[in-house]
């Protein structure tokens, strides 16, 4: 599990409960990948490639949901989501019907196809629409297990997975249903990341714990928060930074400041994403580069914080 991509890790488990139940149903709209291979030669009745053409696949697989079947429509994160907006808003947001949207390159995990590639708008986008759930994925772990958590949702679904192989923070029996977990106790504040950023939030604070800041780290992989989750995490803390890969705008900081003011918690904040005023990025070598375009990098990051509390 520690060395295979969340892609792998989801669709290998999806394969072992496929192959218990005839109507899970893979709608793809991908080229192709040796986990998707498997699914189409040894499952061929549960297996729909619809070619470059994501906004079918969605209709398709909310036909099949009304038949009754468990589907899960997949391509390139940017395509399963921002093209298909339309037919995600009215075949399963208005109709909630419990379809499985499940996107590959979350953030700039595209980092080498430049910015049509790029998915830094989907939390703002797909919060926005009632019923659904997102799930942003940190590890294989936490995909595989996603798979199975998936098939007993009675509402969409949105997986955002990295495309990049990451270390495993959650082991097989980890527990992921309040939504977040808190990973890093600290007492100075507490840094609330999603996705790949969270492993970016890890280390970060350990250079910063040797810099006498003693920082928490909180994974939020579920979005509509929870919010009583939250508040119980974040409840001695005298100040948060969220951190998130992400345009600022809508994005999980937003989520989570909009929980806090809700509920009448005053808690100072710092939002650390991709700031919407420089726009698209059209830099090339490498991710860190790409982040580098946007204050991201690790070095800004750790700037940042230190400034926000006071070290700098």
């Amino acid at each position: 599990m520690n060395n295979i991509s969340q892609r792998d890790a989801f669709w290998d488990r999806l394969y072992e409960l496929a192959a218990l139940n005839r109507d899970i149903i893979l709608v793809s709209a991908d080229m192709g990948a040796p986990s998707l291979d498997r699914f189409r030669r040894d499952l061929p009745g549960q297996f729909v490639n619809t070619g470059i053409a994501e906004q079918n696949a969605v209709l398709i697989s909310a036909g099949l949901a009304l038949a009754g079947k468990k589907v899960f429509a997949y391509a390139i994160a940017p395509f399963i989501t921002l093209r298909c907006l339309e037919q995600i808003r009215v075949e399963l947001s208005m109709m909630n019907l419990p379809v499985t949207i499940v996107g590959v390159g979350a953030g700039l995990g595209y980092e080498d196809s430049g910015p049509t590639h790029h998915l830094i708008e989907d939390i703002a986008v797909m919060r926005s629409l009632p019923n659904i759930v997102i799930n942003s994925i940190t590890d294989s772990a936490m995909a595989a297990a996603a798979a199975d958590l998936s098939l007993t949702m009675k509402h969409p679904n949105y997986v955002r997975l990295e495309r990049q192989v990451l270390p495993l923070l959650y082991g097989k029996t980890s527990d992921f249903s309040q939504g977040l977990t808190l990973l890093k106790q600290g007492k100075d504040g507490l840094v609330l990341a999603t996705g790949c950023m969270t492993h970016t939030a890890l280390e970060i604070v350990q250079r910063l714990e040797q810099q006498g800041l003693n920082l928490g780290v909180a994974d939020i992989y579920r979005i509509p928060v929870n919010e009583e989750a939250l508040l119980r995490t974040v409840a001695t803390m005298p100040k948060l930074v969220t951190l998130e890969e992400h345009f600022l705008p809508g994005g999980m900081g937003s989520a989570v400041c909009e929980v806090l003011t809700d509920r009448g918690t005053t808690i100072p904040v710092k939002r650390l994403g991709l700031p919407v005023q420089k726009g698209y990025c059209y830099r090339y070598g490498g991710r860190e580069n790409l982040r580098a375009y946007y204050g991201l990098d690790k070095g800004s990051i750790e700037k940042d914080i230190k400034a926000f509390f006071g070290k700098a």
